[in-house]
Formats: C-alpha cells, sequence, structure tokens
C-alpha cells in the first residue's frame, strides 16, 4: 500500500495537455513504425506522468516557520540584492537557492502566509539553472509577500536550461497560507527565496528539500540555534 501511495499521487492540471500528447505519440509510434519506437513514446509518457506528479504534504503548523517553496537541493546560500522589478531596494538579502532537476516534485509552494503585495514576470535568458548568474540573467517570476507582522519575504521561480514555462497562480493583494500550492515551473529550474532581515536558514549547502515540508527558517529562532553555513 505504502509503494503504491508513492506511485499513485495527483496529477497536477498543467501536466494533463503535455500527457495527453505523449500518449498520443506513442499509440501513433506503435501503429507507423512498430513495437520498439512505441515502447519509447510510452516510456515517455510514464516519465511525463511521473513529472507532473503533485503529492500532497504535510505543512509545519508552527506560526513563524519558512518551508521551502521547491523539491530540489540547495545550492547556494548568500547574500544578493533582490530582484530589482520590486522595487525593493539595493539592500542585500539572505538568500537560498534551490535547484530542482527534471526527476524532482515541480509544483511550488509558498514558504509563509501573508498578502502578496507584487508579483512580476520578467523575460530573460535559459541558462544552466544551476549557475549563479542565473537569478539575475534568466527569465522568472518575482513575488513579494509580507506577513501580518510585517516581515517581507521574496521568492522567485526560475526558468532553467531545459525549463521553458513558468506558471504562477498568485494576484497582487491575495492572501495565502504556508505550504499551499501557487505554481510550478516546467521542466528543471530554480527557485530562490530572500529572507527577512535578522532570519538566519535552518539550512545547508547540499541539503535535500521537500517543498511545502522541509523548514527552512524561523521567524522565532535565535541566530545561535541556525546551522552554520556559508555566507558569501
Amino acid at each position: 500500500m505504502d509503494t503504491l501511495k508513492t506511485v499513485l499521487v495527483p496529477i497536477n492540471k498543467e501536466g494533463h495537455l503535455f500527457i495527453a500528447i505523449f500518449a498520443i505519440v506513442a499509440l501513433a509510434l506503435f501503429l507507423l513504425t512498430g513495437p520498439f519506437l512505441g515502447w519509447v513514446g510510452i516510456i515517455l509518457t510514464a516519465w511525463c506522468v511521473y513529472f507532473f506528479r503533485d503529492p500532497d504534504r504535510h505543512v509545519p503548523t508552527r506560526d513563524g516557520v519558512i518551508v521551502s517553496p521547491a523539491d530540489g537541493v540547495v545550492q547556494l546560500v548568500e547574500r544578493a540584492v533582490p530582484p530589482e522589478e520590486l522595487g525593493l531596494g539595493n539592500d542585500p538579502m539572505l538568500r537560498v537557492s534551490v535547484f530542482l532537476n527534471v526527476f524532482n516534485v515541480h509544483v511550488n509552494r509558498i514558504p509563509l502566509g501573508g498578502k502578496v503585495i507584487k508579483s512580476v514576470y520578467r523575460p530573460g535568458k535559459f541558462l544552466n539553472a544551476a549557475m549563479d548568474k542565473a537569478s539575475e540573467e534568466n527569465e522568472r517570476q518575482a513575488v513579494h509577500v509580507r506577513t501580518e507582522d510585517g516581515k517581507d519575504i521574496v521568492f522567485v521561480q526560475i526558468a532553467g536550461l531545459v525549463a521553458r514555462r513558468i506558471v504562477c497562480n498568485l494576484n497582487e493583494g491575495q492572501d495565502v497560507k504556508t505550504g499551499e500550492r501557487f505554481g510550478m515551473i516546467r521542466f528543471g529550474s530554480r527557485t530562490d527565496i530572500y529572507l527577512p532581515d535578522g532570519v538566519e536558514p535552518l539550512v545547508g549547502v547540499g541539503q535535500i528539500m521537500i517543498g511545502g515540508e522541509t523548514i527552512l527558517a524561523d521567524l522565532s529562532a535565535k541566530n545561535e540555534t541556525a546551522v552554520a553555513v556559508e555566507v558569501r
């Protein structure tokens, strides 16, 4: 039963069209070319279903915790100026970058509840999302959320070398809750999160993240409780 629950997970609605296209191509390959390419099509269709999986997550309920906005691996922890299109000024904030490969769940989740102050799409390049400059040069969707007690948090969906489509379902003025789904990136990408002033990360480079579950930071934590990470 546990294995079935792992495999038979909900599929995000963004994947329905892609799965249908892959399935039709697989059927056409069977009919027009024979079983070998047909089975290749079936395997690719199965991968497409797997890519668009959208499992439920157990979101921490404690007030003030910031969860990872995405599945993946922490690529960078550094200080950086938030995206200029959000108008937050030139003061660096602590940024945690999570890199997603094509096998990760690509549904993004709200890292901390509050009100969406601004959400801005900016076209750009499609560099390898693991590169430092991808945060500045790649296509992206930047979101600024403010908590009820006035804390500002920024998270950014960044397209990658393979990714060609950012989906963000947020509107300015919208109230959001920690851990709820807000969009996804197709196919392989990166998500940056900029922490409020004075908040230290509880994760380090190389750590595996689970979107909506892994606690990335805690607004109520003392600085000395944070893990030791190398911040540039």
